[in-house]
C-alpha cells in the first residue's frame, strides 16, 4: 500500500541550527532514503523550498487568485515528502518514526487513494 509522509518541520528551528548540524541531517536524511530505495520501499522523496517561496492557488465564482505563502499560519511548514510502498499502516509508521526529521519536527502519514486524481 503507498503512503505519502508529509515531513513538518519548524523552518525557524532549522535555520537557527548551525550549519554543520544542518547538513548532519541533510546527510542522515538521503542515507536513510537511499536504504529505503535499495529495500524497494520509497516511490520518491524531496524537500521543499522555504515556505516564503509557496504560493496559494483559489478559484471562487469561476476566478483564480493566489497569494504569496501558505494559506495557514502554522508553527511548523510543510517541509518535504516521502512516498513509500509498504505492506500498511505500520510499516508506514516505522519508517516515518526512523526519518531524523522527525527528531525534531513531526511526520503526518497518510494513505494514498489509487486510481484517481486530487
Amino acid at each position: 500500500m503507498k503512503y505519502l509522509c508529509l515531513v513538518y518541520l519548524e523552518e525557524k528551528f532549522l535555520h537557527a541550527m548551525p550549519q554543520h548540524e544542518r547538513v548532519a541531517l541533510s546527510d542522515q536524511s538521503m542515507a536513510y532514503c537511499d536504504e529505503l530505495q535499495k529495500q524497494g520501499q520509497l516511490i520518491g522523496a524531496s524537500p521543499l523550498y522555504p515556505v516564503e517561496t509557496a504560493t496559494t492557488v483559489r478559484v471562487r465564482e469561476g476566478k483564480v487568485s493566489t497569494i504569496d505563502g501558505p494559506f495557514a499560519e502554522t508553527k511548523e511548514q510543510l517541509g518535504g515528502y516521502l512516498l513509500i510502498d509498504v505492506k500498511d499502516l505500520n510499516d508506514a509508521v516505522r519508517i516515518a518514526s526512523k526519518f531524523p526529521a522527525a527528531q525534531f519536527g513531526s511526520i503526518e502519514v497518510r494513505p494514498i487513494k489509487e486510481g484517481g486524481c486530487a
